[in-house]
């Protein structure tokens, strides 16, 4: 069963070109190294819940900013460990202080597969 990695991030709408620009890059290093799949969105339906945690309440979201929804998918834990280390360590991904986004907000894990279809 494949592992996946999975983000939620506020990302400022004026920052949408640049955060392309980062997620293409990232994602074709990510696919480089080893990943199966990368995959970054953006919101578009997120309905608004008083009695639930959302997306939006989940990253503190601005009005001013989107929520961005990413995964990358691995042949498995292992793998996606191997991967990770491969790709922080190379000198392309840059810095994390250059992200177009607050990273202190944002939420990621990894996650086992129940159901692959």
């Amino acid at each position: 069963m494949p592992y996946v990695d999975g983000f939620l991030l506020p990302l400022p709408k004026k920052n949408l070109a640049a955060y392309r620009k980062m997620s293409r890059k990232a994602g074709k290093l990510w696919r480089e190294h080893g990943a199966l799949q990368y995959i970054e969105s953006i919101e578009d339906d997120l309905p608004e819940s008083l009695t639930r945690v959302s997306f939006a309440r989940g990253v503190r979201l601005k009005p001013d900013e989107a929520v961005v929804f990413a995964f990358i998918v691995y042949k498995s834990k292992a793998d996606r460990n191997r991967v990770n280390k491969k790709v922080m360590a190379d000198p392309r991904l840059g810095s994390p202080e250059d992200v177009p986004f607050d990273s202190k907000r944002m939420i990621w894990g990894g996650f086992k597969s129940i159901v692959s279809l």
